[in-house]
């Protein structure tokens, strides 16, 4: 796949997983200099990484919720927490997750992912 191939696909998948409207406003709000990073993290990330075929979506969500949890890297956690709903992680396993991190990565990092997700809980309603 080469690399406009690549930028097609993960706009495909960033716009299944983060939702049309967020990827939208990301790029209609990126400048000029933004907008280098903007299609990187389009083509790399969402493109070779989240394109490929051996994780399922739900998988790669779950993952990365563990990943930014354990790395306290809270917004975009709150990101992927939407993006984890769209892709069928539920609340259960996303509790199992957290208390993963809490052993394996600390309790402060896991109370952290427990109140970023009871908070965008109660903005998406679920």
């Amino acid at each position: 796949m080469d690399l406009d191939q690549m930028f097609e696909q993960g706009m495909e998948t960033r716009k299944k997983v983060l939702g049309k409207e967020y990827v939208e406003n990301s790029f209609n709000n990126a400048d000029e200099f933004s907008m280098i990073l903007q299609k990187f993290v389009t083509t790399h990330a969402w493109g070779a990484c989240w394109g490929r075929e051996g994780l399922d979506l739900k998988t790669r969500s779950m993952l990365n919720l563990a990943m930014l949890s354990a790395m306290g890297r809270e917004h975009e956690l709150r990101l992927h927490l939407v993006g984890a709903l769209n892709n069928g992680v539920t609340k259960n396993e996303m509790a199992e997750i957290f208390i993963q991190v809490a052993t394996y990565a600390g309790f402060p990092a896991a109370v952290t992912a427990f109140k970023v997700a009871r908070e965008v809980f109660k903005e998406q309603g679920v």
